[in-house]
């Protein structure tokens, strides 16, 4: 295993950031650096259908999926797993040596439970350290994100540095806005704006070990808090069946599937409609799509009222479920019924939901 200094441990960098905050943008770009070669990726995502990892394009295998569910148990034993299991298999040679790990946070992700697993863990510890914590922030909709979701703060109030991403679709005065409010939560972090994703690896590697101390008296609290959570859990046992569609009583999950391909200028009013009548309830949709007269699936983002411009895969992926050539979207929404939008695109596309 290689380390990039005289602290032999393996360094990780935590990126997080709300949802549609284009962390996967991000690292698809930081990917194709050659600073970033021999890097292994972990992607945590919230929902029982997964579409991050597959946008990401790593040239080799080193992209793990870490199962959706609750981050204080479930997810936290998958990133142990993980981890355990990712070095081992390089310290028995069945994989290349890795140089860093990438883990990519789902957007409704309080930072500290995986801030103080790979602290307090003795296995992990021992062999990998913080490297820091880098957060995504949407030049566009960060402030009302800031405002409606406690995640949304506590991933702005842990992080080494800060990313203002879609920058170029922001306007100067809520650039200047949006900083000096994460000046005021997180003076201590470096501000970048960003355009398209476009990131140097400089603005996520070398933060240095991670210093809980040297932010806000809040985040030493919220490790604390999670301190306390563990000792409960090993203590008493953490057994409830956890619903991985969930988030909380207002915010959760769930997929639309299409047995027969869509036309476009359908679904982009089906979109549309959506998005203008409840798009402040709508966190987050993206997936993969099969529209007529295209043999490649076309990938769909939006964020709240915003449908961003389509992009293409160049095929369709192997790995179920998207391998039936379906199209999926994951919607992520706040006290919105599903059966409002399973009948916008009963209207406009004249297709139903096959789940």
């Amino acid at each position: 295993m290689m380390a990039d200094d005289a602290d032999r441990r393996i360094p990780v960098v935590i990126l997080t950031g709300f949802l549609g905050a284009g962390k996967t943008t991000l690292l698809n770009h930081l990917l194709q650096q050659p600073e970033m070669a021999e890097t292994a990726v972990l992607i945590n995502e919230f929902g029982s259908v997964a579409v991050d990892h597959h946008l990401v394009e790593k040239i080799d295998d080193d992209v793990i999926l870490l199962d959706a569910g609750c981050i204080c148990c479930t997810v936290r034993g998958d990133l142990t797993r993980s981890l355990t299991d990712l070095f081992m298999r390089c310290l028995r040679r069945e994989i290349k040596p890795i140089r860093r790990v990438v883990i990519e946070t789902t957007g409704l992700a309080d930072p500290s439970p995986v801030i103080y697993t790979l602290m307090e863990d003795f296995f992990l510890a021992e062999r990998y350290r913080i490297d820091g914590v880098v957060t995504a922030v949407d030049a566009t909709h960060g402030e009302g994100q800031l405002a409606a979701h406690g995640e949304a703060i506590k991933q702005v109030a842990m992080a080494d540095r800060l990313l203002l991403t879609k920058a170029d679709l922001a306007t100067p005065e809520q650039l200047a806005a949006l900083s000096a409010r994460l000046t005021t939560m997180n003076p201590s972090a470096p501000q970048l704006p960003i355009a398209r994703g476009q990131v140097p690896p400089s603005a996520i590697l070398a933060c240095g070990l991670y210093d809980p101390a040297a932010k806000s008296p809040d985040v030493a609290g919220w490790l604390a808090e999670e301190k306390v959570r563990d000792e409960r859990r090993k203590a008493h046992g953490h057994h409830h069946r956890h619903d991985v569609d969930r988030h909380d009583a207002h915010v959760y999950s769930f997929a639309l599937t299409f047995a027969e391909p869509l036309a476009w200028p359908s679904f982009a009013d089906a979109v549309g409609v959506l998005l203008e009548t409840m798009g402040e309830r709508i966190l987050r949709i993206k997936g993969l799509l099969n529209v007529v007269g295209d043999h490649k699936p076309r990938v769909v983002q939006c964020v709240q009222h915003v449908l961003y411009p389509y992009t293409r895969l160049d095929d369709w992926p192997a790995q179920a479920p998207y391998n039936d050539r379906q199209s999926r979207l994951v919607f992520i929404v706040r006290d919105l019924d599903q059966s409002l939008v399973e009948q916008a695109f009963a209207m406009f596309c004249g297709v139903r939901d096959q789940c």
